[in-house]
């Protein structure tokens, strides 16, 4: 029994370990290279209507996006204050500790550089046509087409999957704890 309390003493005075800011660098600026490569390919190649079918229901058609995700509050200029929200939670991922542990940090890694990847775009295209935009009024170039899904990009699919694997994270961190 006294060996259990000076482990558990031993365990409470031990630093925390650092976070894994490397992993998610490398990972989130590997998104950001990724998702960049494929959307100017996306705006080369599928500009003026063009569709490339892919597999089944599967095709690329592009579209731009000036809302929030999924083209929720198109026309609403939401675009701007999702893309800082989404930094915030990426901030805040890598301050709670969450990216501590190897799932964790790919996780953040996953929703940092998609957040940045769809942030690059806010700031940087102008949209359809060259419209006219203005800094931070930029649309998101979304090229992933399935029938019964709302076209997204790279960016969007790093995001949900990198949130899904934090709640996954989190879950099994909690399972370790009781």
């Amino acid at each position: 029994m006294g060996s259990a309390v000076a482990d558990d003493r031993a365990e409470a005075d031990r630093p925390a370990r650092p976070g894994r800011a490397g992993t998610v660098s490398v990972l989130a600026a590997v998104v950001v290279i990724v998702d960049q490569v494929s959307k100017h390919w996306a705006v080369n190649r599928l500009s003026g209507g063009r569709v490339v079918e892919v597999v089944g229901d599967l095709h690329f058609a592009l579209t731009w996006n000036t809302g929030a995700s999924f083209s929720l509050g198109e026309g609403r200029n939401l675009g701007p204050l999702i893309a800082v929200l989404a930094l915030g939670v990426v901030a805040w991922l890598l301050r709670s500790g969450h990216s501590r542990t190897i799932p964790g940090a790919v996780a953040a890694g996953l929703v940092a550089g998609g957040a940045i990847g769809n942030l690059v775009d806010r700031a940087f295209r102008s949209g359809p046509a060259g419209a006219p935009s203005g800094f931070m009024g930029g649309a998101v170039v979304d090229f992933i087409a399935l029938p019964w899904w709302p076209t997204f990009n790279v960016a969007d699919s790093a995001v949900v999957v990198g949130a899904i694997l934090l709640v996954f994270a989190t879950w099994r961190e909690g399972d370790g704890d009781g």
